[in-house]
């Protein structure tokens, strides 16, 4: 583990970078956020004099700074940290991979136990609430409670990767200026049935400028295989292993169906269900304040200061 670059400013959230060495040695960056308290209140201790921590898992082609809001708020009662997943952000990009489930579950597990996160609150949203439950179904002694984001647990299909596939050959790859960016995904992009300002914010945070424009922080190509080692198969079982406090939380205009979300939360021993409304699949980032409403009280419940 190595400390690196001090505090920077994450979408004006004080962060401090921590590089760890993810399985198989994959260099992973996390983010440790700390902000102003709104009231003094310390990290919370939850056994033996043991810090509890709180876990940010970002979706496919997020990055931590996603979750600057939410951090901001959660870093007054807890240690906060997101992690930019591999090939995602600002790490490592493995040109050989693996970009399977078992190697995301593996690196958060490696970032929990290295940074001393345990027992700890996982929040993920979409890929990285699934990176989240496989992780508590396997290693229920390190989590104590979930948060599950806008993600479905049946199997997506092989038409939706062939979608994929060709929704990424449409971008206009380089954009000419973050307002492109912005424009195209909020505005542009073929497959949205409305605006979506949130949606091209969102995207305009995963690019980085290059010699001939602004560029993904990702490779599409990674992207297609992170998504094909999930879409084909359902995750139920998984899920019905989850022993701690789970809260499902889906937008109403989002990709997880209320009809299966409340079935996820009949699997799940302990689970809980809340909705967003006016929100989509982004619901942390474009609705923060009424996603606070939701995942505050669990967390109260679950993770009690």
């Amino acid at each position: 583990m190595e400390l690196s670059g001090g505090e920077v400013g994450v979408s004006g959230v004080m962060a401090r970078r921590i590089d760890v060495n993810g399985s198989g040695g994959v260099r992973l960056a996390a983010w440790e956020f700390a902000d102003p308290p709104e009231a003094a209140v310390p990290p919370v201790r939850v056994r033996d004099g043991d810090l509890g921590g709180v876990l940010l898992l970002h979706g496919l082609m997020g990055r931590a700074a996603h979750w600057a809001e939410a951090a901001r708020w959660l870093s007054t009662r807890y240690r906060t940290v997101a992690l930019d997943q591999r090939g995602h952000g600002r790490s490592e990009k493995p040109v050989g991979g693996p970009y399977d489930l078992d190697a995301y579950v593996a690196d958060a597990e490696v970032v929990v136990e290295r940074l001393g996160l345990a027992p700890v609150t996982l929040i993920g949203h979409a890929m990285g609430a699934l990176t989240a439950w496989r992780l508590a179904a396997r290693r229920p002694d390190l989590v104590r409670a979930l948060v599950i984001c806008d993600m479905r647990a049946s199997a997506l299909g092989a038409a939706t990767q062939r979608r994929w596939g060709e929704w990424f050959k449409s971008w206009p790859v380089p954009f000419a200026t973050l307002a492109d960016v912005r424009r195209w995904f909020g505005q542009e992009d073929p497959t949205l049935e409305r605006p979506a300002p949130a949606r091209g914010d969102f995207y305009a945070e995963v690019m980085a400028e290059r010699a001939d424009g602004w560029r993904p922080l990702f490779f599409r190509r990674q992207m297609l295989l992170v998504r094909e080692a999930y879409a084909h198969d359902a995750h139920w079982e998984e899920l019905a292993l989850v022993e701690c406090p789970t809260l499902v939380v889906r937008g109403l205009d989002g990709e997880l169906g209320r009809a299966e979300a409340q079935e996820m939360v009949r699997v799940l021993p302990r689970g809980r269900y809340a909705e967003v409304a006016d929100a989509g699949h982004f619901l942390h980032y474009d609705q923060p304040g009424a996603w606070r409403r939701v995942a505050e009280p669990f967390l109260r419940d679950a993770v009690p200061v």
